[in-house]
């Protein structure tokens, strides 16, 4: 017995994307938003709120894992909500993106120097100075960050903490995207 050839599906990629959403500066509209994502057990990665020029709208830049299918259900749900003035999905190289970290690492006499080398070489700044540990901060894209953080585990690292990724468009306006 012959068997057919059956095309078998790929299972499709899980991506990170980078959501921006301008919403009105109100209270109750986090709740309201993060609400959207946990009512459809999508988990946010990354959500870094803050004001804008306007003191009447703030930008929440969120990063969300899923497909497309995925993203744009949950575009399409943010756009419903009352206090949210504009959506746009960031896509790949159409926006540029930082993000800073505060880092405690274990440093010795001896470490010190290469440590001091290593912070000049991908720009980042001591912010602190211990007799056993350095507070270190950084800002770039993930990539930069990832690759400075891989770098200090070999010394240590003792603390972290994150801000999440902030974007703005390379180009144009803000179109209200969806």
């Amino acid at each position: 017995m012959e068997q057919a050839n059956v095309p078998v599906k790929e299972p499709e990629v899980s991506m990170r994307h980078t959501i921006s959403v301008l919403v009105a500066n109100r209270f109750g509209v986090l709740t309201r938003v993060a609400g959207l994502f946990s009512g459809r057990g999508y988990n946010i990665d990354t959500l870094n709120v803050g004001p804008t020029h306007d003191e009447k709208v703030s930008r929440m830049t969120i990063v969300v894992k899923g497909d497309d299918k995925v993203l744009d259900q949950v575009t399409r749900q943010l756009n419903k909500l009352v206090d949210v003035i504009a959506v746009q999905d960031f896509r790949e190289g159409e926006y540029i993106d930082r993000q800073l970290i505060l880092v405690k690492v274990k440093s010795t006499e001896r470490s010190r120097a290469e440590l001091m080398q290593i912070c000049d070489i991908f720009r980042a700044k001591i912010v602190n100075v211990e007799p056993g540990d350095l507070t270190i901060e950084i800002t770039g894209d993930q990539s930069k960050v990832e690759k400075f953080l891989y770098l200090m585990g070999a010394f240590g690292i003792l603390d972290i903490s994150r801000t999440g990724k902030i974007a703005l468009p390379r180009q144009g306006k803000y179109d209200g995207g969806a």
